[in-house]
C-alpha cells in the first residue's frame, strides 16, 4: 500500500480492530451489492470510501423520479439512466482504483449462484421475498455471508445471515408472510432518511464480517424505529422456526362479537386485547383495556411482544386489518391461546357497548 493510500485511510489504520492488516484485507476483498436504490445507494458510498478492493452492483432498474427522494447515488440527470450505470459512475469518483463491475439484471433463483460468486460478502438491497429467498439459498449454497435489511416508512431491520455456520433467512422467516401484511414502500411509504441509517448499517456490518470481528448481528435482528428513536434487537437461532411454513393453507381464526368480549372483560377473564390501528387512529379512541397497539403491518417482525398462552382479541377500525392479522398468528405454531377477531372493530364497539367512543 502507497504512501497516498496509507494516508487516505489512516483513520481506519489506527484503529485496533482494523489496523493495517484489516485494512489490506478490505483492498482484496469482493463485496456484491444487490440493489442500488435508497438502501444500496448509502451501503455502495460507504463501501468504495473504505477501499473495498472490487464492488459488484446487481440491477436491472431505471432511476425514476419519485428515487430521488431516498437514492442519494442517483441525481436528476440521472432520470431514465440504469440504476447500476448511475451508481458505476457516482463511487467511480470516489475511488478511481476501485474495480467495479455491474450487472444489468434482477436477481432471480436462476442466475442468483452465478451473479455472486466469488464474493466475501453480499448486501441485500432489495424490497422483495422473491429475491431475498434466491439471494438466500445461493448465499448458502456457495458458504457466502449475507447482511440482510428491510424499510418501511420510519422502521428499519437488519441482520446477517450464513456466517459462520450461524441462521439463514429461512430460520427467521420459513416462507413469506401473507401479501395484506407485507407491502412495498410504494404502497406504504418510507421516510428517505431512514434509508440512509439502515443502508450505512448495511456497510457497517458487512466491514465487520469482512474483518472476522465480533459484535455481528448473526442470530440477531436490529430493528429500529426513526420516529421514537429506539432499537431493540430480536436473538434467533437456527433451531428456532418462527412460523408454518404452509400459508397456502392457513388456519381460519376465531371471531367474537363485542358484547361477547365485553362480558368476558366484567368476568375478570385474562385476555390479551391488541390493537393493530395506526398511531393517529389511536389518538382518536382506542377500547379500555388494551394491553398493546403493534400496526398490522409490524405484526411480522414484533411477534416476540405478543403472549403465547394468553387468548389475543385483535381489533381494528372495522376488523378487515384485525382478520388479516388473526388469520396469520394463528398459523403460527407456537401461539397455545386462543386467537379471535372482534367483528366490526372499535367501530362497532362504539355502537353496542361504548358509546362515548367516538366514530371516525
Amino acid at each position: 500500500m502507497d504512501e497516498l493510500r496509507l494516508k487516505r485511510f489512516d483513520r481506519h489504520i489506527v484503529l485496533d480492530q482494523i489496523g493495517l492488516s484489516g485494512q489490506i484485507r478490505f483492498s482484496k476483498s469482493i463485496v456484491s451489492v444487490i440493489g442500488a436504490g435508497g438502501l444500496g445507494s448509502p451501503a455502495l458510498l460507504y463501501l468504495v470510501a473504505a477501499g473495498i478492493g472490487e464492488i459488484r452492483i446487481i440491477d436491472d432498474d431505471e432511476v425514476d423520479i419519485s428515487n430521488l427522494q431516498r437514492q442519494i447515488l442517483h441525481s436528476e440527470k440521472d432520470v431514465g439512466v440504469k440504476k447500476v450505470d448511475s451508481a458505476a459512475e457516482r463511487i467511480s469518483k470516489i475511488d478511481s482504483t476501485v474495480k467495479i463491475k455491474i450487472f444489468k439484471q434482477k436477481l432471480t433463483p436462476r442466475n442468483a449462484t452465478e451473479l455472486i460468486i466469488g464474493s466475501d460478502v453480499v448486501i441485500d438491497g432489495t424490497d422483495n421475498f422473491d429475491a431475498r429467498y434466491a439471494l438466500n439459498d445461493a448465499c448458502e449454497e456457495l458458504g457466502i455471508p449475507w447482511v440482510f435489511a428491510s424499510v418501511l416508512r420510519f422502521e428499519g431491520q437488519v441482520s446477517v445471515f450464513n456466517y459462520q455456520d450461524g441462521p439463514n433467512y429461512r430460520d427467521l422467516f420459513p416462507q413469506p408472510p401473507p401479501p395484506e401484511l407485507a407491502p412495498n414502500c410504494s404502497e406504504a411509504g418510507i421516510l428517505g432518511s431512514v434509508t440512509g441509517i439502515i443502508g450505512s448499517i448495511q456497510a457497517t456490518e458487512a466491514m465487520k464480517v469482512l474483518l472476522g470481528i465480533e459484535g455481528v448481528l448473526s442470530g440477531k435482528l436490529l430493528i429500529f424505529n426513526a420516529l421514537k428513536m429506539e432499537s431493540r434487537i430480536l436473538k434467533f437461532n437456527n433451531t428456532q422456526v418462527k412460523a408454518n411454513s404452509d400459508f397456502s393453507k392457513p388456519k381460519i381464526g376465531m371471531k367474537i362479537t363485542p358484547r361477547e368480549l365485553e362480558k368476558r372483560i366484567l368476568a375478570g377473564e385474562s385476555v390479551f386485547i391488541l390493537d393493530v390501528r395506526r398511531e393517529i387512529e389511536e389518538s382518536i379512541a382506542s377500547i379500555r383495556g388494551t394491553s398493546a397497539r403493534i400496526e398490522h403491518l409490524q405484526i411480522p417482525s414484533r411477534i416476540d411482544e405478543l403472549p403465547r398462552d394468553l387468548p389475543i382479541i385483535v381489533y381494528c377500525h372495522s376488523g378487515v386489518r384485525s382478520a388479516a392479522v388473526v388469520n396469520y398468528l394463528s398459523s403460527l405454531d407456537d401461539f397455545n391461546g386462543a386467537i379471535a377477531n372482534l367483528e366490526g372493530g372499535i367501530d362497532r364497539w362504539s355502537v353496542e357497548v361504548d358509546q362515548n367512543i367516538p366514530r371516525y
